[in-house]
């Protein structure tokens, strides 16, 4: 008797519910609503950042008006590059170990006839690009932001050296800390 209980308890508890039919299961609803949804979503989302669409979109005509738009002087194409030659200093140290600075500049002029400007004064250009370099730490060449001081205070040197003659950008062809 004591069998028939526990066995009657067992069978109330191993009773399965029937599941309503007609509405979507959480396995369904996945399969044939969310992915779908996400594939098309990433599919747009690649052709897009791919320039599939850009045709669709209207990107290219709005580029070509953008270009004629553009101020003379501030294309990437109409820039001219002065390379200075490669200088070399000893950086300042705490200790008894020196510690040198490689370094190759070009500098981005606006108009070509700067060129010719910028060369006559190289002499005085690469004196100030010394005197400033020779007083800097490793320290203060860490980092991007240590480079971005870095390219400022020589930009400002450069167009001070230069007088008048408009140097827009200093590149670092190759730097090496020793």
């Amino acid at each position: 008797m004591a069998d028939e209980a526990i066995g009657e308890d067992l069978g109330d508890e191993l009773e399965i519910e029937s599941k309503p039919k007609g509405g979507l299961s959480g396995k369904k609803l996945v399969l044939f609503v969310l992915l779908p949804v996400l594939l098309l979503g990433g599919g747009g989302a690649g052709a897009y950042f791919l320039g599939f669409l850009d045709p669709l979109l209207g990107v290219e005509e709005h580029l070509a008006e953008g270009e004629d738009a553009e101020a003379p002087g501030t294309s990437a194409s109409s820039a001219f590059f002065y390379d200075l030659p490669e200088m070399l200093v000893n950086l300042q140290s705490n200790g008894r170990k020196a510690s040198y600075l490689k370094i190759s500049i070009a500098l981005e002029l606006v108009e070509e006839e700067s060129v010719q400007a910028v060369e006559s004064v190289v002499p005085r250009i690469v004196d100030n690009f010394q005197v400033y370099l020779r007083g800097l730490r490793i320290e203060d060449l860490e980092g991007s932001a240590g480079l971005q001081r870095l390219r400022e205070e020589l930009l400002l040197r450069v167009n001070t050296a230069a007088k008048g003659e408009h140097v827009s950008d200093v590149l670092f062809k190759e730097m090496l800390i020793q």
